[in-house]
């Protein structure tokens, strides 16, 4: 098999995939959405038809299963219900396995055969009790079946007044491949036949959901003709025609004017008498349903809103504290989070950013010439050419920088599947938001950042969401809001989670710190709640005493940061007790080349990332508050790190020196280096080996000379305890209120 074939055949499938999940979460939120609906037919013709093309006949049986119980539920047969949903979301996993396996091993040997049964027994089942259509069943017995009925109810609206109707059934001699047969037979139907309708739906036939055979109408020719002139096409086995001008001519009336409305209102009431009551699962969805037919542009288009909700008949409810991490499970969990996560293995390039990258390696070729005959010109010739070289060259990185960068969607897409099978999981009523969805970040990073907000999603509805009746006592909604945005500040993106749970409890935090030993009551008991929080980023911290396949082994909020600050970004968490948990992950766009600012400390450089700086200034801005040294601006303190101190770089303090001032929302500290020496972009290395995970350092960097310059972490660097105290006991009136003061 072709390579970038099989590779565009793998793509597609998980798009399609992960679209069709989302559009069946609309569905069950609302299954009146006759976008989602459409949306969801057109994704599972695309993803069965891809797979029978491509041989994998497992998957395309489940997806035909799928398509079918899908099929009941638009004809209004059978209602939406959790259960009903879950088989269908239990076919899509499935599909997902066998995708999986024919990724990693070119083939699969997945038996859908279970799977299958149960889906084809809910069509069954759920379908004979509710099938009054006669036009729906292309397995009924056809002496039974009301000629008339059935052409008022196939033949199109426009077809109804003609003064010649011909009803003919045609059986084919198929083969394994119905659909192409049958597209085929339509296809060679003389354009002289005006076919008005048919049974099952055209669509229907070319994808092969016939039995024997199936239901024509044509208008305005007689039985004998239409006889004639099927019978010999494309594997005709056997015609059978009849006249039905009269009865159509004597029940067109009541179908049309009395029976449609009346069906109509029935099938409203049913669905009112039947639908769910509050204490039923549900899913809310805002995603934007495409209208492109193709895998490829499906996914592209979906808007960046999705959404869903959803409680389930299972686990005990937790009591709801939001500090509890959520772990990686047992192997079938494992299993599953790997389903629902997968790495980004394609980028979709934009064709002027192709022609621009082609223009910019045209003219790097160029000026590669130029500078080699410029060299034995002379040495001002080479200098003019060197920063035309230098100029394409910068342009040249920031066009492949642009092509690797992917939307969030990408990843987010997959999340509303995860929250609501979590929240049927825990008994709990979800509604999920997504917001952003459009920024963009590098593929790198967002193959690292699913993981991570995996965790903080599961911890989000397994702690933070409270029971229905527990929030209902509480005085809230029954269901719980959980909100995913992004958005995009100077070099970093900012990824929020965040819940109207049960918040986190503090003491709770303390005293689950004092029993494991991180820290002593003293220390915790002098903290604010704000910097306690932070422990639930400890490695095997938790505060669920139970273990479940959710959580309570204490590894997920650990893998965030790790994996956080591993892209040399933070993470930090907010909590309002009784309001819900917020949790802020901040990313750079980009971690392959960066541009940083190089402080000096005695004779030695280090790199500061530009994208944390906020303002460099004079030692002389230095004051004293609470008996720490400090930056102030706009009534706010930075206390100070001395590098040397921090770096443990045993030489005398210079008199002299400058400060480096951070962002407050990466971290409100200013740095105290003995100078300043220029900005250059370069490429970070992260620590490897012995050296990763060294405070203070995020990487390294070799710039023009060959020398190996360390890039500082401002987040790890060690704050003086002076420094910290005095941001807790920190008062705004106490700042000097002159100038002149402060300079006292």
């Amino acid at each position: 098999m072709d390579e970038e074939l099989y590779q565009a055949f793998i793509t597609e499938s998980e798009e399609s995939i992960t679209q069709l999940n989302n559009s069946l979460l609309s569905l069950e939120s609302n299954p009146d959405d006759t976008e989602a609906i459409d949306d969801i037919f057109r994704q599972a013709h695309t993803l069965k038809g891809n797979f029978g093309a491509m041989g994998f006949d497992n998957a395309a049986t489940v997806a035909h299963a799928v398509e079918d119980l899908l099929d009941e539920i638009r004809h209004e047969r059978l209602d939406v219900t959790a259960e009903r949903m879950d088989l269908v979301f239990d076919g899509m996993d499935l599909i997902v396995d066998i995708l999986h396996d024919i990724e990693e091993n070119g083939e699969s040997t997945i038996d859908p055969s279970d799977t299958v049964e149960e889906i084809r027994a809910a069509v069954e089942d759920g379908g004979d009790a509710g099938n009054s259509n006669p036009a729906a069943s292309d397995e009924a017995d056809r002496e039974s079946v009301d000629l008339g009925s059935l052409a008022a109810d196939c033949v199109d609206a426009d077809a109804l007044d003609a003064t010649t109707l011909t009803h003919a059934h045609v059986e084919l001699d198929a083969g394994q491949m119905k659909g192409v047969d049958a597209g085929i037979f339509l296809s060679s139907i003389p354009e002289d036949l005006d076919v008005v309708g048919a049974n099952p739906p055209r669509d229907a036939i070319e994808d092969g959901e016939y039995g024997d055979g199936f239901d024509l109408f044509v208008a305005e020719r007689d039985a004998a003709v239409v006889e004639s002139e099927l019978d010999g096409l494309w594997k005709v086995s056997a015609v059978e025609t009849t006249d039905v001008s009269d009865a159509l001519a004597a029940g067109d009336a009541t179908a049309t004017a009395s029976d449609a409305p009346a069906a109509d209102s029935d099938a409203d009431a049913e669905r009112d008498a039947s639908a769910p009551d509050e204490t039923e699962p549900s899913a809310d969805a805002d995603a934007d349903a495409a209208g492109d037919t193709g895998a490829d542009a499906a996914t592209d288009e979906q808007a960046a809103d999705d959404g869903s909700e959803g409680d389930a008949d299972g686990a005990e409810s937790t009591d709801g504290d939001g500090e509890d991490d959520a772990d990686e499970g047992d192997g079938a969990e494992q299993k599953k989070e790997a389903r629902s996560i997968s790495a980004v293995k394609s980028v979709r390039v934009d064709v002027d950013q192709l022609d621009e990258l082609h223009e910019l390696v045209e003219q790097l070729v160029t000026s590669r010439i130029k500078l080699r005959n410029a060299i034995d010109v002379g040495q001002t010739t080479a200098l003019d050419t060197l920063d035309e070289l230098d100029k394409i060259s910068s342009n040249l990185q920031n066009t492949v920088m642009d092509m690797r960068l992917i939307p969030l969607k990408k990843v987010f897409d997959k999340f509303p599947r995860l929250v609501r099978d979590l929240a049927r999981e825990q008994d709990k009523r979800v509604s999920f938001k997504v917001e952003g969805a459009d920024i963009e970040l590098d593929r790198t990073i967002l193959d690292e950042i699913s993981d991570p907000l995996m965790h903080v999603l599961r911890n989000a509805v397994d702690h933070g969401i409270e029971a229905p009746d527990v929030r209902e006592a509480n005085g809230k909604s029954r269901t719980g809001t959980i909100r995913l945005s992004a958005r995009r500040q100077h070099d970093t993106v900012i990824v929020t989670v965040e819940d109207d749970g049960s918040g986190i409890d503090a003491d709770a935090v303390r005293e689950k710190a004092i029993d494991k030993g991180v820290a002593t009551r003293e220390e915790l008991d002098q903290m604010p709640d704000s910097e306690v929080y932070d422990y639930i980023f400890h490695p095997g911290f938790s505060t669920n005493d139970e273990i479940t396949d959710v959580s309570g082994r204490g590894v997920g909020m650990d893998v965030v940061k790790t994996t956080v600050e591993s892209l040399d970004g933070s993470v930090s968490v907010e909590s309002d007790p009784g309001e819900g948990s917020t949790f802020n992950i901040r990313l750079p766009v980009s971690v392959a080349i960066i541009k940083v600012l190089f402080v000096q400390v005695e004779d030695r450089e280090f790199g500061v990332p530009i994208k944390y700086i906020d303002e460099i200034s004079r030692r002389d801005r230095v004051q004293t508050v609470n008996g720490a040294e400090v930056i102030v601006h706009e009534e706010t303190i930075f206390p100070l790190i001395r590098l040397r101190e921090a770096l443990e770089i045993d030489s005398p303090e210079p008199d002299d020196g400058m400060v480096v001032r951070i962002r407050p929302d990466d971290r409100q500290v200013a740095l105290h280096c003995d100078g300043v020496t220029k900005q250059e972009e370069v490429v970070v290395t992260p620590l490897q080996g012995p050296l990763s995970g060294v405070g203070g350092l995020s990487g390294t960097a070799v710039i023009g000379d060959g020398n190996v310059i360390p890039i500082l972490d401002v987040s790890t660097l060690q704050l003086p305890a002076d420094g910290e105290q005095a941001m807790r006991e920190f008062d705004p009136s106490q700042l000097p209120d002159t100038a002149e003061e402060a300079a006292d």
